[in-house]
């Protein structure tokens, strides 16, 4: 099913026709949130740590998917602030109301379910702007709270399950 998904939004961003216009698909990439279901967070609440990560996972998102050359990136300074404030994943498409105002034809968030400090999820959603419909939810378990587990975690989703090369066998 999962592969299902994942060709079906492959065919869908090499052929999705947008006003008779050759611009490629435009994406509006969202910082991280954390959804923090740990002891250590119920009692400790958020880590400095934590929180540089998550910044630093919408960064390299960014660039993972700039570099792909298969969605153009939408700079979201102008709605940051205001979508920062929403919690992106419980505001039923508010991230698509974001997306739009920036002229994006996808919404992408993502978030970091720590369970632990071991055990921690990399999820990503994908949204059609014009409908607010789903498009497709992906996920990557990661062992580690650390700076490399979530660069790998991450770098990982990206390349076996969001933007697979042509040729990956995985």
């Amino acid at each position: 099913m999962t592969r299902l998904l994942i060709g079906l939004f492959a065919v869908c961003c090499a052929l999705w026709p947008i006003s008779g216009q050759s611009r490629g698909l435009r994406a509006a990439i969202f910082d991280f949130e954390l959804v923090d279901t740990s002891l250590e967070g119920a009692t400790n609440g958020p880590r400095a740590d934590e929180t540089v990560r998550l910044a630093r996972l919408g960064d390299q998102l960014r660039a993972l998917v700039t570099g792909s050359g298969k969605l153009e990136v939408i700079d979201i300074a102008p709605v940051r602030s205001e979508a920062r404030k929403a919690s992106l994943q419980a505001c039923g498409g508010c991230d698509a109301d974001f997306a739009r105002k920036l002229g994006a034809d996808l919404s992408i968030t993502g978030t970091v379910q720590k369970v632990s400090n071991l055990i921690l999820n990399i999820n990503l959603y994908v949204r059609v702007v014009d409908t607010r419909a789903p498009l497709v939810a992906m996920s990557a378990d990661i062992r580690g709270n650390t700076d490399e587990s979530w660069a790998r975690g991450l770098e990982y989703l990206v390349r076996t399950r969001f933007l697979p090369s042509e040729n990956q066998n995985d």
